[in-house]
C-alpha cells in the first residue's frame, strides 16, 4: 500500500508542478519555460533515432505526458522513503529536481534560455519544482493518516 500512496503523492506533486508551468507562463514574460526546454530533449532524441517528432500541439502534448510521468516517479521516490522527515524529503527532493532543471540543459547540449532567461526565472524554476516536492509531501503524508 506505501508503494501506491508513493505514486499517488508523486503524481500529484508532479501534476502540481505542470499547472503552476502552464499556468504562469501565461502571464509572465519571465516565467521559466521548461516545456520549451522538453519539446527540444524530445526532438533530438527521436530524430537520433531516426523517428519523425510530433509537431505542435502533438509535440506539446507528448512533452507535457513525458513530464508528468518523469515527475510522478521522481516524486514518487520522496514518500518511498519513509514518511520520517517526510517534508524536508520532499523540500530536498523539489531544490534537486530545480537546481538540475536549470543546470542539466547546457549540458546536455540543449538550449537553457528558458530556464535561465533571467534571475526571476531561475528563481521560479527552483520554486516550482521544491512547490511539486511539498505537495507530494503533503500528500503522501494525509494518504499515509487515511
Amino acid at each position: 500500500m506505501k508503494i501506491l500512496k508513493a505514486i499517488l503523492a508523486g503524481f500529484a506533486g508532479a501534476t502540481a508542478l505542470n499547472i503552476l508551468h502552464e499556468t504562469v507562463r501565461r502571464f509572465d514574460n519571465d516565467a521559466p519555460r521548461v516545456d520549451l526546454v522538453g519539446e527540444e530533449a524530445l526532438t533530438r532524441s527521436l530524430n537520433s533515432l531516426d523517428l519523425e517528432p510530433p509537431t505542435g500541439d502533438n509535440l506539446y502534448a507528448a512533452t507535457l505526458a513525458g513530464d508528468i510521468i518523469s515527475n510522478g516517479i521522481y516524486y514518487s521516490a520522496i514518500g518511498m522513503a519513509g514518511s520520517k522527515n517526510i517534508y524536508l524529503k520532499g523540500a530536498l527532493a523539489g531544490l534537486t529536481a530545480g537546481l538540475g532543471a536549470i543546470k542539466l540543459p547546457e549540458k546536455m547540449g540543449l538550449d537553457d534560455e528558458p530556464v535561465t532567461k533571467t534571475d526571476k526565472t531561475k528563481v521560479l524554476t527552483v520554486a516550482w519544482y521544491l512547490i511539486g516536492g511539498l505537495v507530494t509531501a503533503a500528500v503522501f503524508n494525509r494518504l499515509k493518516k487515511a
